[in-house]
């Protein structure tokens, strides 16, 4: 675990391609498998089906809590890194969708093809608190106001977001290339192709993305503006190139 667990828990959270979602019906818990995105203030957003169980039990009660986890250090899963997020979940409204809807499409590109179903909905799960195990016997309590990102900060990056990706799609595709192939999943892959292109920021990483390969860039330390999100994909591109 690291000195800064709030930092690691969103990590964990942003990075996460599936999570388990529980909710409950008339006291009877009911776990299920879910695909999250989180947005820049730590949102988690949910497609969700209306003939999915879990979505009509949010629908009768709203509080849930979703399991995110990482990869175990060790054989013994126990050290997987983990957090537990509660929350309330909620139906996006129309008027806000299409933005979020974007976001999650950013990190899910395939969800694309049932996106539009008239049966899916965007939901979204407004954090309360949380617990991050960090390993085996290492776990801590992080209460909503020291787990969520600085509010400022994620206006200020929301802000800038479109013309950081625009500059550095256009000016800089091979080093997004170069960093792709440094991370986990980022090796050649058969059947597909493209460049890997800059999909989305926040405030504790970046998202990078070819067709429907989406890679997590973690950062170092959690940025305050466009600045910060330049030198961290400085050191990014530094960490994979020869001296």
């Amino acid at each position: 675990m690291t000195d800064n667990p709030a930092f690691e828990a969103r990590q964990l959270i942003r990075g996460a391609a599936s999570a388990s979602l529980a909710t409950q019906a008339a006291g009877q818990p009911f776990v299920s498998l879910v695909t999250p995105a989180a947005a820049p203030d730590l949102t988690v957003l949910l497609l969700l089906s209306s003939l999915s169980e879990h979505t009509r039990q949010l629908q009768a009660e709203p509080r849930c809590a979703l399991l995110f986890q990482g990869v175990a250090a060790e054989a013994n899963p126990q050290t997987t890194p983990r957090v537990t997020l509660t929350g309330l979940a909620a139906p996006v409204p129309a008027g806000e969708a299409q933005p979020l809807k974007a976001r999650f499409l950013a990190r899910h590109p395939y969800a694309a093809l049932y996106a539009d179903f008239g049966d899916f909905a965007l939901w979204r799960v407004t954090p309360g608190s949380a617990q991050l195990v960090g390993g085996f016997a290492r776990a801590v309590r992080l209460r909503r106001e020291a787990l969520l990102p600085d509010a400022a900060v994620v206006a200020t990056l929301a802000a800038a977001e479109a013309g950081i990706i625009d500059h550095v799609n256009a000016d800089h595709a091979g080093a997004m290339a170069e960093i792709a192939a440094g991370l986990p999943g980022g090796g050649p892959k058969g059947g597909e192709s493209g460049p890997w292109r800059l999909a989305a920021v926040d405030p504790d990483g970046a998202w990078l993305a070819q067709e429907e390969r989406v890679l997590r860039l973690n950062f170092s330390a959690p940025v305050v503006d466009a600045g910060g999100v330049r030198d961290e994909l400085i050191r990014a591109i530094r960490a994979v190139r020869p001296a």
